[in-house]
């Protein structure tokens, strides 16, 4: 049974708000400190930060057709750009290190916990509402890499999208369960942080693929 809102266009919780605040400020900053590293202009900072920050949730937006949250909420543009003007007056060494590796694991996993309980939220059955918090917190990410002109994220074997899909389906099991809500997206959020911080901090990955058979020839006629 997949769990309701009567009207969807209403904002879901405060709880949910802030998640989603906190999952475009950090998108945001690592849109726009990869443009600083390239010695970019603030325009371009500014649009880094804007398409890393909404990208995932425009997705999201599209595809269960609800309207597009950062065109409906003022705050969010304005997070975005403010982030960047942040971006601008700091050093970049001050946000090296993996400190801010930690940061975007916490933006990942509570950006993917937002895009499933939105999705069920419309009606959006468990496994695609489980798909809609993966895009959600690793979309942004993928078009920064991409209009940047460097390898993708997903392209590393660490664990990344993995931990993204583990807190979406701990968010979408525990709805379907009908536990309180406050639970299910925190301890959703927490799993998948600690998996992925485990990730940064281990060097953990998923095993790559192998060929399992080389040399095979394949006879004819």
């Amino acid at each position: 049974m997949t769990p309701a809102i009567a009207d969807p266009t209403i904002i879901l919780t405060p709880v949910l708000d802030l998640l989603d605040i906190l999952g475009v400020a950090i998108f945001a900053l690592s849109g726009a400190l990869l443009a600083a590293k390239e010695r970019q202009t603030f325009v371009t900072m500014g649009f880094f930060a804007l398409v890393t920050g909404v990208g995932g949730g425009t997705v999201r937006d599209l595809l269960i057709a609800a309207p597009v949250f950062w065109i409906s909420d003022p705050w969010i543009a304005a997070v975005c750009l403010g982030t960047a003007l942040v971006a601008w007056f700091t050093p970049t060494r001050w946000w090296e290190g993996r400190l801010l590796d930690y940061a975007d694991g916490l933006g990942l996993t509570a950006y993917a916990v937002l895009g499933s309980a939105k999705a069920m939220s419309y009606g959006v059955p468990p496994v695609p509402a489980i798909l809609m918090g993966i895009i959600t917190g690793t979309v942004g990410g993928i078009i920064r890499d991409v209009v940047a002109g460097r390898p993708s994220i997903i392209m590393r074997p660490e664990l990344y999208v993995t931990a993204a899909a583990c807190s979406a389906a701990l968010c979408v099991i525990g709805a379907t369960l009908l536990l309180p809500n406050w639970a299910v997206w925190s301890i959703a959020t927490l799993a998948g942080l600690i998996l992925r911080s485990a990730a940064i901090r281990f060097n953990l990955s998923l095993p790559s693929y192998r060929e399992g058979r080389k040399g095979l020839k394949i006879d004819e006629g």
